[in-house]
């Protein structure tokens, strides 16, 4: 071999692994989700809160069942593998996308997120989100992905995790 061919292979084999690498560490696509929200949430007293268009997410539910759909089939290995802002990112987004999912179930026949469930059971205590090999709720997401977690050190996230109530804080347009 050359001295010319051993550097270009070297090259190649240090590009592959460089792009490897990123794949590896790379954001979850969050394209679909992106796209719903900005067509379907509309931002509100100066950004302070919002509306949903939840007719507009009944229509797209395809959309967001593929989104749900592709967050599901996430291992927690490759989970592992993002580093923490990516971790929380895709929890956050998870996390309100499920909402708006759960809320649809009942909708349009639906004044409130409290409506769905019974008397005894809360809408954010039902399991029904498959996320990093286990079903969970909406509260698992929150208080111990998130919060009970200690990783993410992160005080805003009532801020970022909407509940679908007019107590929560506003979806935001983007993911």
């Amino acid at each position: 071999m050359t001295s010319i061919s051993m550097v270009s292979t070297t090259k190649a084999l240090l590009a592959a692994t460089i792009m490897l690498s990123s794949a590896a560490y790379a954001d979850f696509n969050h394209s679909s989700w992106d796209s719903l929200l900005d067509k379907n949430v509309t931002m509100t007293n100066g950004g302070k809160a919002s509306v949903v268009n939840y007719a507009g997410m009944k229509a797209d539910n395809g959309k967001l069942s593929s989104y749900l759909n592709a967050t599901s089939k996430v291992s927690q290995a490759e989970f592992n593998r993002w580093n923490k802002d990516e971790q929380l990112a895709f929890l956050i987004n998870v996390y309100n996308a499920a909402t708006i999912e759960l809320v649809l179930i009942k909708y349009p026949n639906i004044k409130s997120i409290k409506d769905i469930g019974g008397l005894l059971s809360s809408p954010w205590k039902q399991d029904f989100i498959p996320l990093l090999g286990k079903t969970r709720s909406l509260d698992d997401i929150e208080h111990n992905l998130i919060r009970g977690s200690k990783r993410y050190n992160e005080p805003r996230i009532h801020f970022a995790v909407n509940c679908a109530s007019i107590g929560c804080p506003a979806l935001l347009d983007d993911a």
